[in-house]
């Protein structure tokens, strides 16, 4: 019965989400109340369970990472490069799209795609408004590869983070066989997208002339505190890279890094606070419960049973099954609790199989699928929110349906490339 409950009450939510017939933090915050009140998810677990309840994690490392861009913008940096992008794609709009998609693309591997998109989000805003275009298609575009991109590390994603602590697999590992199937997905996500956006194109002659002839250093308004700002930023990026052999969570870096900047450039509450998207911390927190709900009723454990028992031992038939099953879910359920939870089933198969390195294939199916799937709706990954939050403070909101019909034809292209190669490189 409470099975029942939590279905109907995330079910509802997200009708209500993606409709938006009410406004998507009041949506989740009613829900994750409702299941509270329920106790489909214990009290205690809502602020203290790893896989039911709040990921600090990740709440903290947008937390940190929006305080230290918020101070950054204070530079010009951020103006610096939009004109800098701008003249180097001479306002051809594919042209600046592919190199910020890249742009992103590459930096995700290594930052991990919620800083990546908290870093570039700024800069893609400020280049479209000297174009006089707008930001939403490009916006779009660079939470799309984000999520591509950075499935082809073990930190650049955070549901890799999660498979690799409980697979033991390293970094080198992802990057042998995550990296080449990525790097195939990502060109043919640049070459869609040629066709994705074509409608949304805008080229303006007269605004792209005037953007030539600004001189891009004239945008940094301090240099001084510029230095200071790439210092810590620069820190930020090797602590980010390091983490695992630093031992620290990218949460603890960023607030790390957040606080060193604001001491560094002695930065009040009132310049830095206000650049905090609150309504997108408090989304992730009731999103957060609402799944929390599925997974302490035994939702998703079932359904993750079921995929993968209904092939039996036909491995090739449970990598498919895990890479869109995974696909399918992840994007509807959020992909980060969506892999604490079915990676224990995953965990438990491969034990069961009784040759752990013949079954790896399985991890990677498994990655492939939540990696990609995060593409397929507006709430399915970290980034995406992110983006839905950077551009509705900007006054250029993305509609849920807006950014989920390019994310789906993502998902499911990207989601056959993947299957592919699984195919290809350990079972043909």
């Amino acid at each position: 019965m409470s099975a029942v409950a939590a279905i109907v009450i995330f079910a509802v939510a997200f009708f209500f989400i993606a409709t938006e017939k009410v406004h998507r933090v009041a949506v989740v915050l009613a829900a994750a109340g409702l299941m509270a009140l329920l106790r489909l998810v214990p009290g205690k677990d809502v602020f203290f369970s790893e896989h039911a309840g709040i990921d600090w994690n990740v709440i903290f490392l947008l937390l940190g990472m929006m305080i230290i861009v918020g101070i950054v913008k204070r530079t010009g940096l951020f103006e610096f490069l939009a004109i800098w992008a701008a003249k180097k794609a001479r306002g051809r709009p594919y042209r600046l799209m592919v190199m910020l998609m890249l742009i992103t693309a590459v930096a995700s591997p290594f930052l991990d795609n919620v800083t990546t998109i908290m870093l570039v989000a700024p800069v893609t805003l400020l280049v479209c408004d000297k174009l006089g275009v707008s930001a939403v298609p490009y916006l779009i575009a660079e939470a799309l590869a984000s999520n591509i991109g950075g499935a082809a590390t073990l930190i650049g994603d955070p549901p890799n983070i999660i498979i690799a602590s409980r697979a033991g697999l390293t970094f080198n590992d992802f990057l042998v066989h995550m990296a080449p199937v990525v790097t195939v997905a990502f060109v043919v996500f640049v070459v869609m997208c040629r066709w994705l956006f074509r409608r949304s194109f805008e080229y303006h002659p007269e605004r792209v002339a005037e953007v030539i002839a600004l001189d891009e250093r004239e945008a940094i308004t301090d240099r001084r505190l510029l230095v200071r700002c790439l210092a810590v930023l620069g820190l930020v990026i090797a602590a980010f890279s390091l983490h695992t052999v630093l031992h620290l969570e990218p949460a603890i870096v960023a607030l790390l890094g957040a606080g060193v900047m604001v001491l560094v450039t002695r930065a009040t509450p009132e310049q830095f606070l206000p650049e905090v998207e609150w309504s997108t911390l408090v989304f992730f927190m009731g999103l957060f419960i609402m799944v929390g709900g599925l997974v302490e009723t035994g939702v998703i454990n079932t359904v993750g049973h079921w995929v993968v028992g209904a092939v039996g031992d036909d491995y090739f038939a449970a990598a498919s099954s895990l890479l869109f099953g995974s696909a399918v879910l992840g994007a509807f359920l959020d992909n980060i609790p969506y892999v604490a939870t079915t990676a224990p089933i995953v965990e438990d198969i491969v034990a069961e199989s009784g040759d752990p390195a013949a079954m790896q294939p399985l991890w990677w199916a498994f990655a492939l699928g939540a990696d990609f799937g995060g593409n397929g709706t507006a709430v399915a990954a970290s980034a995406n929110v992110v983006v839905l939050g950077v551009a509705a403070r900007a006054g250029q909101p993305i509609g849920f349906w807006q950014f989920t019909r390019y994310g789906i034809v993502t998902t499911a292209v990207t989601t056959i490339v993947a299957w592919a190669y699984v195919w290809l490189r350990y079972f043909a």
